[in-house]
């Protein structure tokens, strides 16, 4: 016969039916220590370094001012209402990831697995440009700073150098200083032949990407109880260099160049569909849903905390986070700009890590007062790394200890350090003289199409399978509200629209990779389909593994999914599985 549908372990246990008063925990969870503990931990995983070097280029890419229409529109209808769904479901349930869905829908399952997988992927470069950042950090402590001048042994005949010089031309072969520190001693890049031969490992390299996990390990060694400490400096610390950074951007000269090209609006642009497919993908890549990050640190909260809060002070915090750092950016872009007397849309074209590690750079070294400038942008990248870092991994974690409770509950300490391992040994062949070229295919595969699937199936499951009515009951029994008419109408319809509509975008249009000139071969490509499809292949194997593994015939097999997925209509599943 077949297996029963399980009940949700601790307070979602009810006595009768959804809604129903919670019954006390066996085994008490551990709780946060402090509500700032956890709306700190939040803002410190959605605020990452993404939210500086993506949200900008992308805002002036697609019309500037009139960018933020498509944006604010898809952070309302499809960003919050997963954002506010995956708060929830974490704070109902009280449980990681995986073991979730065996009181959603078991046959899902897979999902859990899949988020854990791609949580691998992103550690295995994420972490990489935290150690590039912390070698800049170390390199700042001098009285000049290394990427200020030509006059170094890894500079080229083409580095041109025209801060503070009259009569230089800077042509198409013209290296900035900074971005032949970048290039060739920081990475040096010019030691690998691409993919075909990455070459050896960078120990200074090595070095920091060990400290780096060395901080993660202490700091998620113990559980929330460590992490919720350590947020309060790495999730501050951030926005008191972006103030400082701010301020002395806009007293420079041409500052006002850069605000005017970014914000100024190409209303022409909102007729594109790229504009809304890039609005779209960058709220959702911003706030996080899918990574199962949100729904591991909710459930260690209080379980009648209000999420509903929570969801809209985070996500307007990350919103407006993404719009101050544009200033903060293009503000020196226009400095820049001043000093090359070229324009601004000449200066902006680096875009990813390239933003952060010369561009910005370059215009510090500069400054009046540069060393000190470097430092605590640096300082701040790493803590902005370190914040993104500390949930992803919290959320592997707390999704496997919560499947295998027998085996590791009383063994946190051990299983984080073997996952920290695990990861830090994955992200070895980022380290190579190549290892800029593996972070790119890691950065575009790892966690691009995968996760927004990964989130379309999840929103679907909870939604149309476990039944949005019994999802708001449960949220009514947490809150004492049943969420309202626009919140269901996101979660049924809207939100999964927008993410199917993202990902067969992303399926359509794939640009070749490049990477300082370097075009991927055709192989590197189907590679990162692979690395994509190997996290995403997970759903569809557990779902033919439990309808294998499952005791009892096919009809007894419908039955017991009927039961775990009660809206389905009986129609849905006589075609479904017969």
């Amino acid at each position: 016969m077949g297996e029963r549908c399980p009940v949700p372990a601790g307070p979602p246990q009810h006595d009768g039916g959804p809604g129903a008063i919670p019954v006390p925990p066996a085994h008490p969870r551990d709780k946060w220590s402090k509500k700032m503990d956890f709306l700190l931990s939040v803002i410190g995983f959605a605020v990452d370094l993404g939210n500086v070097w993506r949200f900008p280029y992308i805002c002036y890419q697609n019309g500037g001012g009139a960018f933020l229409i498509p944006y604010t529109l898809m952070a309302v209808f499809g960003g919050v209402p997963l954002f506010y769904m995956e708060l929830a479901l974490g704070q109902f349930h009280r449980t990681g990831a995986i073991p979730i869905w065996k009181h959603i829908c078991p046959i899902f399952k897979g999902i859990g697995f899949a988020i854990c997988i791609i949580g691998l992927y992103v550690s295995f470069y994420y972490n990489t440009i935290i150690a590039w950042a912390l070698y800049y950090f170390y390199s700042s402590f001098s009285g000049t700073l290394p990427w200020a001048s030509c006059d170094n042994p890894w500079n080229t005949p083409n580095c041109t150098n025209y801060f503070g010089r009259n009569n230089v031309t800077w042509t198409n072969f013209s290296r900035s200083p900074a971005e032949e520190f970048y290039t060739r001693k920081v990475l040096e890049l010019q030691k690998s032949g691409g993919l075909y031969n990455v070459g050896g490992i960078r120990w200074q390299l090595l070095l920091c990407l060990f400290l780096i996990f060395a901080i993660v390990y202490f700091s998620l060694w113990k559980g929330v109880k460590t992490s919720g400490k350590v947020v309060w400096v790495t999730a501050t610390l951030p926005y008191l260099v972006l103030l400082i950074l701010l301020v002395r951007g806009a007293t420079l000269p041409g500052a006002w160049r850069g605000v005017l090209f970014y914000l100024r609006p190409d209303w022409g642009k909102l007729l594109s569909t790229a504009v809304w497919v890039d609005a779209a993908a960058q709220i959702f890549f911003s706030l996080g849903p899918g990574f199962g990050v949100l729904l591991a640190l909710a459930s260690y909260n209080h379980f009648h905390n209000n999420c509903y809060r929570d969801a809209l002070i985070t996500s307007a915090v990350n919103c407006l986070t993404s719009f101050l750092s544009g200033f903060v950016i293009f503000t020196v872009l226009g400095y820049m700009a001043e000093m090359r007397d070229v324009e601004v849309e000449d200066v902006a074209r680096d875009k990813g890590p390239s933003l952060l590690f010369i561009t910005y750079p370059e215009a510090i070294a500069n400054m009046v007062g540069s060393t000190f400038f470097a430092i605590i942008f640096f300082l701040m990248m790493i803590t902005l790394g370190l914040d993104s870092t500390f949930g992803g991994l919290e959320a592997v974690i707390t999704a496997v200890m919560d499947e295998y409770p027998q085996v590791l509950a009383q063994r946190r300490e051990l299983f984080v350090l073997s996952l920290i391992t695990v990861c830090f040994l994955g992200s070895l062949s980022t380290l190579t003289y190549g290892g800029a070229y593996v972070v790119k295919l890691l950065e575009e595969f790892g966690a691009g199409c995968s996760i927004l699937a990964v989130v379309l199936l999840e929103t679907i499951a909870v939604s149309w399978f476990y039944g949005i009515q019994r999802f708001s009951h449960d949220v009514k029994a947490m809150l004492g509200f049943t969420p309202g008419l626009f919140w269901k109408v996101c979660w049924v319809a809207i939100s999964p629209a927008l993410l199917a509509f993202i990902v067969a975008s992303s399926l359509l249009e794939q640009p070749p990779l490049a990477l300082f000139g370097y075009q991927y071969p055709a192989w590197s490509t189907s590679l990162g389909h692979l690395i994509g499809a190997s996290s995403f292949i997970c759903i569809p194997v557990y779902m033919v593994y439990k309808l294998v593994w499952t005791p009892g015939s096919l009809k007894q097999v419908r039955a017991t999914s009927a039961q775990c997925c009660p809206q389905l209509s009986p129609l849905l599943f006589t075609s479904f599985w017969d």
